[in-house]
């Protein structure tokens, strides 16, 4: 299984955010996405990273660890703090796991195992369905995998998306590109810019910063799509599998 546990890390002391760093790359499983020491920066900068995980603190000047996590759009977190006081709200979250400062290797990389293993499991299921059942403008549909082409930010209501399929066209109703992803087969749909998701499939060429498709538009010229900074490198890890 190709599959790495992608991390943001999150501590505000910035040699306990360098250790926690340096014990993180240690495991050959885990990918360090990006490392903050600020917690608004985080939130600024959570939709635009692809990331599985989140390890932070609980205790930072202005902030709270648990808020944080409650913002992360449903991804799993682990704790790490110098207090016990916050275990029960922790597990409240659903948290992977609470560590105890100082980390000790062992605790951290059994903490990860458990999300490695919890990731490895969900990819597995989605890849043995071979549909998803979303609330659409027609009422609830069955979308089959090997129908999907192609899903963008819908023009009347970002919070909908448009999906393209082979014969039609629905709109999603209040659903986000992360739970989208999380729902999708990893190995055969990717998040390609902040508005669209596109099935591998219709890849016909790519360059740096551009896609052209196997879509047509009403003159029956390719569909182009943008590749942009921060989804280019799980794009091009997928296609050169």
């Amino acid at each position: 299984m190709n599959t790495r546990l992608r991390c943001l890390l999150l501590d505000d002391e910035l040699p306990g955010l360098a250790y926690l760093k340096a014990l993180c790359e240690q495991i050959p499983y885990v990918e360090v996405v990006k490392a903050f020491n600020d917690p608004a920066k985080l939130l600024a900068e959570k939709d635009t990273l692809e990331f599985d995980l989140c390890v932070l603190d609980i205790e930072m000047p202005g902030h709270n660890g648990l808020d944080i996590a409650s913002q992360l759009d449903g991804r799993p977190v682990i704790f790490i703090t110098a207090y016990k006081e916050y275990a029960a709200e922790a597990f409240d979250l659903e948290a992977i796991d609470y560590i105890r400062k100082p980390i000790p290797r062992e605790r951290l990389e059994k903490a990860l195992g458990k999300a490695y293993q919890r990731l490895k499991d969900q990819n597995e299921e989605k890849n043995a369905r071979k549909f998803i059942q979303l609330n659409t403008s027609k009422g609830k549909s069955l979308l089959y995998f090997d129908q999907i082409l192609y899903i963008t930010t819908a023009d009347t209501d970002k919070r909908d998306k448009e999906v393209v399929l082979e014969q039609e066209r629905l709109v999603l109703k209040n659903i986000s590109f992360e739970k989208l992803l999380g729902m999708l087969p990893a190995a055969g749909f990717c998040q390609v810019n902040k508005k669209e998701i596109i099935a591998l499939r219709i890849v016909q060429f790519y360059t740096h910063n551009e896609i052209t498709t196997s879509l047509t538009d009403e003159t029956g010229k390719k569909q182009t799509i943008a590749l942009t900074d921060n989804f280019r490198n799980n794009f091009l890890s997928l296609v050169k599998k």
